[in-house]
């Protein structure tokens, strides 16, 4: 019987102490494998397309290359890697940047360790990963989003936009919907264009602020 690959984890961080804890916390878990480890941004994309991580942890705030700068460079490789930004920073203007940026999730360091390693595995399974707090200054930020009439979108678009501010992943919106992944990554690229959005977490949050302003409370509690 063949054994279920573990989902492998770079880490980018400019703090070699932060960096060992990190990669001890992951290494702990049998479903995890930590291959790799950079102090700033140029090694971390160098890094990246010689191990071939399944997901990477991006500092924000490095010296050198920025946190962005980096995610954009990984982003440019065209590989499927799930980038996730790890970060001290609740700052709207952070998160909108990294969202708009392309990042498949946002985490602050202040986190439970043992909740790194459930985010990640969630992750590896085509999740967004986003703290609650993260998630309200989406919700509030989205509001002023330039995303387009959602009248624009087919009803599968819309099956599949509500799925995925539930943080459901391709597979799991594929079995819903009794359709391939291959047909759910066509129908997300086609929603976030003609939304006018960046990133499945941008349309995640923005379809969450849709359902907010319907129900006049807010979704994300």
């Amino acid at each position: 019987m063949v054994e279920p690959m573990s989902t492998r984890v770079l880490l980018i961080d400019d703090h070699a102490l932060f960096r060992r804890g990190v990669a001890q916390l992951i290494e702990s878990d049998p479903d995890l494998e930590f291959v790799g480890e950079a102090c700033d941004g140029v090694r971390g994309i160098e890094l990246v397309s010689q191990v071939e991580p399944d997901i990477v942890l991006i500092d924000l705030n490095m010296k050198g290359l920025s946190g962005i700068a980096t995610l954009q460079g990984i982003k440019k490789l065209n590989r499927r890697t799930c980038c996730i930004m790890l970060t001290v920073s609740d700052d709207e203007r952070d998160v909108l940047q990294a969202m708009r940026a392309g990042a498949d999730g946002y985490l602050l360091k202040d986190l439970e360790p043992e909740d790194l390693c459930s985010r990640l595995k969630l992750a590896a399974r085509g999740s967004v990963v986003l703290e609650s707090r993260i998630a309200a200054v989406l919700t509030r930020a989205s509001a002023a989003a330039p995303a387009s009439d959602e009248a624009e979108l087919t009803e599968r678009e819309n099956q599949i936009l509500a799925s995925l501010a539930l943080g459901h992943s391709n597979k799991e919106i594929a079995r819903q919907l009794g359709i391939s992944d291959a047909t759910v990554k066509v129908h997300i690229k086609n929603l976030l264009r003609k939304l006018n959005l960046k990133s499945r977490l941008e349309a995640a949050v923005w379809a969450l602020n849709r359902g907010s302003a319907r129900s006049g409370g807010d979704s994300l509690q």
